[in-house]
């Protein structure tokens, strides 16, 4: 059976986004281009498998996060995994006092689920994950977009758990002050007002 006629149309179409969606990542465009053309390459090879029960785009995305996967141990070693000198050290002392309270209120985020719907919180939270230092975003993105296991992690990474545990939490407490200043607070872009 042969794919509808536009159907390479519509998978050239989803290129830029899932080349986007591959950088954000693998922080690498060469590693990210190979990655999409290699899934583009096996949504062309087997339409058929393309069942129409999700979107194009839900189903090309599968394919390419097990394309990021393959990318990421096929150059494992030439990932950093040097840990950066700002690895949030005084980031819990800033943020928790000594009781392991929040030091300072923390505003109402509303319904998180609604805000997920929102394009412009994907577009920000895209952004505070850039700015992630370079192993702790590395790391955000393995266990949490591509959803690899925590154990698959450590053996690519060359880390203990315990490591990789301490990492993820200091990434996550970069995300949400980042995204406290640049979605929840008032006068952001998807502020209270």
């Amino acid at each position: 059976m042969s794919p509808h006629p536009d159907f390479h149309q519509q998978l050239e179409s989803l290129r830029p986004a899932l080349l986007k969606y591959a950088k954000l990542q693998l922080r690498n465009p060469a590693w990210a281009e190979d990655a999409v053309s290699e899934t583009l390459l096996a949504a062309i090879e087997k339409p058929q498998s393309f069942a129409g029960t999700s979107q194009l785009k839900t189903w090309l995305i599968g394919i390419l996060k097990h394309k990021l996967v393959d990318q990421i141990r096929r150059n494992s070693r030439e990932l950093s995994t040097s840990v950066s000198t700002d690895d949030g050290e005084d980031l819990d002392d800033l943020l928790f006092a000594a009781d392991g309270h929040w030091r300072e209120a923390q505003h109402d985020w509303g319904n998180p689920e609604d805000a997920l719907r929102q394009v412009d919180f994907m577009k920000v939270l895209e952004a505070c994950v850039e700015k992630l230092p370079g192993q702790q975003g590395r790391l955000f993105m393995m266990r949490e977009w591509l959803e690899l296991e925590s154990d698959e992690i450590c053996k690519e990474l060359a880390i203990t758990p315990t490591k990789l545990w301490v990492m993820l939490h200091r990434a996550r407490l970069r995300l949400r002050e980042c995204l406290q200043m640049g979605w929840f607070s008032p006068g952001a872009a998807g502020g209270a007002n």
